[in-house]
């Protein structure tokens, strides 16, 4: 068999720069597994034990390195598998590609098995779109596809009929009158170095100049701009809040930083938003609108790539459309010296709260505190270690106690905030970053969900290290049913309790479990020791509620009301949130 259209697929994406395929084959796509396996010298394919965490892998390798993820499913199910951690790709903004199988283009429109119309399964999802009917217009196609996700930093996917696969490359079967579209000479994508008007900048300058009290609140749009951010921060006398997925814009000890803002926020970041006169947005799109300054209360300046988003969430008075770094560049000369008082006293409150947590954060509350968890694993992780996170209560620990510093990186499902890619984030991340450690803090929810993804790194022989904050439910939804005043319900899942080191164990690689705040710094010891996958299995406390930084009348009324109907577990409850309290007071 000569050249097939398949391998002219692989090809192209090797051009691109694509190294590594996260997927599973399955009878729609045998023809790009041939193409994969034909060209194996160009291109790595990863076989996991699920799509959707071939999904979430594409995505975290787009995160961590900058370049287009690429995942692939066969038709049908397959494909429909892939749908979760595209959306996480699509909501958090970057480039990834997914291909699927389809069956043979002459049974289209039959029903035929497994037969799913997956261009418009994917038509919510994706900026670009198309079903390839043709071998000769696959390698525009393929051009078309990823530079539309690097430009519109999103989902693309192809989808391709199994005869279309196996076709012999460059084919035209249709001997069409029209010339085939060319492929890019030059595959490679360039960004714009997008900049604001100079008008609009002396504008927001103007704006800036005249509040006396300016509040930053900078998201990952702002990363590789953190040198600038505490140029402009350290001129306005500007505290900076960080959005949770911008926590590593930078670093948590940065005189200029609050902490986060929202349920796994600061007190600190809150009283800000409550207090300043200006509000200058970078590179966020930050959802909680409560947590921002009240309409009227604050001008607001926003920088954002996308001119659609400026001003979604909150009304802004000055929009700057561009990159966060070539707009801070063009603005900084035109801003004036402020006096640091605002800046000194939210240093002071900052000082204040970061006490209050460490005050969480001791050994010696029984069962191991989630906060002790977080921080032992802080303190023992490399400068330049890389940190994945799953959603749930493990969100909040993972953004009060884990500091960023030196190198470090943190990930999450940022805006879609979806439960299970903390494993797969960690193996993508191991395997685009072969020289750092990769951490995965994650909840023993989320890791239950695709736990077989642990096979996947002892196959592949990563040394990812994964700690399962294990409460033994679904915690952030039992505090929020609290909340509500509802009593908890669904939420615990009782026994008999999984034994997740004994999964690792089995599936070959490291794992041990912990029930004593004693053992915590040990295991996690041998685990970063061990040269391979490794896991630890920690039993916390179920009963530590991740509070907010505030609490507010209704949300104690409501939870007092739970407590009333019949909260099962109020003893245990009450002896936490007491013990909490009498920690933070010691400390």
């Amino acid at each position: 068999m000569g050249e097939i259209t398949a391998e002219v697929l692989v090809s192209r994406l090797a051009e691109w720069g694509v190294d590594t395929v996260f997927g599973i084959p399955g009878d729609g796509i045998n023809g790009i597994m041939e193409g994969l396996r034909r060209n194996r010298d160009k291109i790595r394919f990863v076989l996991v034990h699920h799509e959707e965490a071939a999904a979430f892998m594409a995505t975290a390798y787009a995160k961590t390195t900058g370049r287009i993820g690429v995942c692939l499913a066969t038709s049908g199910p397959g494909g429909i598998h892939l749908a979760n951690g595209l959306y996480d790709a699509k909501l958090d903004h970057v480039p990834v590609l997914a291909i699927t199988g389809l069956q043979e283009s002459s049974v289209l429109g039959t029903a035929y098995q497994q037969e799913v119309n997956l261009d418009r399964f994917f038509a919510d999802v994706s900026e670009y779109n198309q079903i390839i009917m043709n071998p000769a217009q696959l390698p525009a196609l393929v051009d078309v596809a990823i530079r539309t996700a690097y430009a519109r930093r999103g989902v693309a996917h192809l989808t391709i009929p199994n005869d279309i696969q196996v076709a012999p490359a460059g084919k035209d079967p249709y001997q069409t009158v029209a010339p085939v579209v060319a492929p890019s000479t030059a595959p490679i994508y360039l960004a714009p170095a997008v900049r604001p008007r100079d008008a609009d900048l002396r504008t927001a300058a103007d704006v800036l100049n005249a509040a006396e009290k300016v509040a930053i609140l900078a998201g990952i749009g702002a990363r590789g701009a953190g040198a600038l951010l505490e140029r402009v921060a350290d001129t306005l006398g500007a505290p900076i809040v960080k959005s949770l997925s911008g926590k590593m814009v930078l670093p948590d000890d940065s005189p200029y930083v609050t902490g986060g803002l929202g349920l796994l926020g600061t007190k600190p970041s809150e009283d800000l938003m409550e207090d300043c006169d200006a509000l200058l947005m970078l590179g966020t799109n930050f959802p909680y609108t409560k947590f921002l300054p009240k309409p009227g209360a604050a001008k607001v300046v926003q920088v954002e790539i996308d001119p659609g988003r400026a001003g979604t969430r909150i009304a802004t008075d000055v929009p700057l459309v561009g990159d966060v770094g070539a707009t801070l560049e063009a603005l900084l000369p035109l801003l004036e010296r402020k006096e640091p008082k605002h800046l000194r006293r939210y240093q002071e409150k900052v000082r204040d709260w970061n006490e209050r947590m460490s005050s969480l954060e001791s050994a010696d509350r029984d069962p191991i505190a989630p906060q002790y968890l977080a921080a032992q694993l802080d303190a023992l992780a490399t400068d330049d270690a890389i940190l994945t996170c799953d959603s749930g209560t493990i969100a909040t620990w993972a953004a009060r106690h884990w500091r960023i510093r030196g190198r470090r990186e943190f990930y999450l499902s940022g805006t879609l905030a979806t439960m299970a890619p903390g494993l797969p984030y960690a193996i993508a991340a191991q395997l685009a970053h072969p020289g750092r450690q990769v951490l995965s803090l994650i909840g023993d929810g989320g890791f239950a969900m695709l736990m077989a993804e642990f096979s996947t790194a002892v196959r592949y022989r990563l040394p990812v290290k994964i700690v399962v904050n294990n409460n033994n439910s679904l915690g952030q939804i039992l505090w929020e049913q609290m909340v509500l005043g509802f009593p908890e319900h669904g939420v615990r899942f009782g026994e008999p309790v999984p034994d997740y080191a004994a999964v690792a164990r089995a599936c070959g690689g490291f794992g041990v479990h912990v029930d004593k705040p004693g053992d915590v710094p040990g295991a996690l010891r041998d685990a970063l020791a061990y040269d391979g996958p490794a896991l630890v299995d920690v039993a916390v406390d179920p009963n530590e509620p991740p509070l907010p930084a505030s609490v507010t009348y209704e949300q104690a009324k409501k939870f007092a009301t739970s407590f009333l109907k019949g909260q099962p577990h109020q003893g245990a409850i009450a002896t936490t949130l007491f013990r909490d309290k009498i920690q933070q007071l010691k400390g």
